[in-house]
């Protein structure tokens, strides 16, 4: 395919590094690896638009005009105004990364849509998601893809909108090498950061979506029949919603670490027995799969998402389900076997961004040509 300009929502990029922002990174590293096409990140805020400069690959040129996303957002949800071409300038092709797919002109309109929290767990996601609703089927009218993480979102999508399921593509999230390679941290290590030595760790941001509550919940049960079992670190930033009641825990078996860096998350998540995730709903479920890469078990909730994610892999338990939780935490070991490791992790190794960044790749040329 010749040269083409591509235009990318890289607002992502302006907070903390999570999941969309995580996603939005791999995808222009690996744009920008690529060679062969223009790329152009912009962003869509009043803030912190000169910060996108340093948070993109030096081959990516930043385009951005300064207006507030809920003035922009509120016009996309009614009128065909004002175009990307506003804030990005010409592009043949626009990515928008974060559900929302502003009018694209004459570009080529793609967008990914990560999940339909927005629908499923309307009562555990805060305003602007709700919001969602009316901007996302708006955005898949105006797209000529849908891109979305799993093929469970995929299907969600077709079901949901009605949207014709050549439309709408599943691209894979990836893992980065750094987790194939990290070991268990010595015990002074996780002393220096105030970590105990066993431990069960949950990632994620704080917000009721993810289930905090009902793993701390698990804890609170699991700690009554053993008062030697792990202790619980919660690692992610704040979020949103009622804060977390820790109030039944004993004092030091629980710990909140806040956001951690990659480096540090890794060696984290290496040391633990296991990782937690037990979300009302997801679209693909990272952390648990990084979890597996470094070698650890993880009890996840029974969703379709982590099946597809992790096949047998992963320790299944019903959503909400305290109980449950509890007994699979409690079944932990505090060491396991090599060649369980060793399966986990070529497991996740399967699993890489280079392929994430050439399906949407080959994704655009799609998009482009029609078929």
């Amino acid at each position: 395919m010749p040269c083409v300009r591509i235009g990318l929502d890289a607002t992502p990029l302006l907070g903390p590094r999570t999941g969309v922002a995580r996603y939005t990174e791999e995808l222009l590293r690996g744009l920008a690896a690529g060679g062969g096409d223009d790329v152009v990140a912009t962003a869509f805020t009043f803030r912190g638009v000169d910060a996108l400069r340093a948070a993109v690959p030096p081959s990516v040129e930043v385009r951005a005009r300064r207006l507030p996303a809920r003035v922009l957002r509120r016009l996309w949800s009614t009128v065909e105004f004002p175009p990307v071409s506003w804030s990005s300038g010409r592009v043949d092709l626009f990515h928008a990364t974060n559900f929302v797919l502003p009018p694209v002109g004459r570009a080529t309109g793609v967008v990914t849509v990560h999940d339909l929290s927005f629908l499923r767990t309307r009562g555990a996601v805060d305003a602007a998601s709700l919001a969602y609703r009316e901007l996302v089927p708006r955005s898949i009218g105006r797209a000529a893809v849908v891109l979305t993480p799993s093929q469970a979102v995929a299907d969600e999508i077709t079901a949901e909108y009605g949207t014709d399921p050549a439309r709408v593509v599943a691209t894979p999230l990836g893992v980065s090498p750094g987790w194939l390679d990290t070991r268990r941290p010595d015990q002074a290590w996780l002393a220096a950061r105030g970590l105990p030595a066993d431990y069960v760790v949950a990632v994620g941001t704080l917000e009721p979506r993810k289930g905090l509550q009902t793993l701390v919940d698990a804890f609170d049960r699991l700690l009554r029949s053993d008062p030697e079992a792990p202790s619980l670190v919660l690692v992610g930033p704040q979020g949103w919603g009622a804060a977390l009641d820790l109030s039944r825990l004993p004092a030091g078996k629980v710990h909140l670490t806040g956001f951690l860096g990659d480096d540090e998350l890794r060696q984290v998540v290496a040391g633990s027995r296991g990782l937690a995730f037990p979300s009302l709903y997801e679209g693909f479920g990272l952390p648990p799969l990084e979890a597996l890469a470094c070698g650890r078990p993880v009890v996840v909730s029974d969703l379709p998402v982590m099946h597809e994610v992790l096949a047998e892999h992963g320790r299944y338990v019903p959503v909400g389900d305290v109980d449950a939780l509890a007994e699979a935490i409690g079944r932990l070991p505090r060491e396991d076997d090599e060649p369980a490791q060793s399966a986990r992790r070529l497991h996740a190794s399967t699993f890489t961004w280079a392929r994430f960044a050439g399906q949407i790749r080959a994704a655009y040329d799609g998009a482009r040509s029609g078929g």
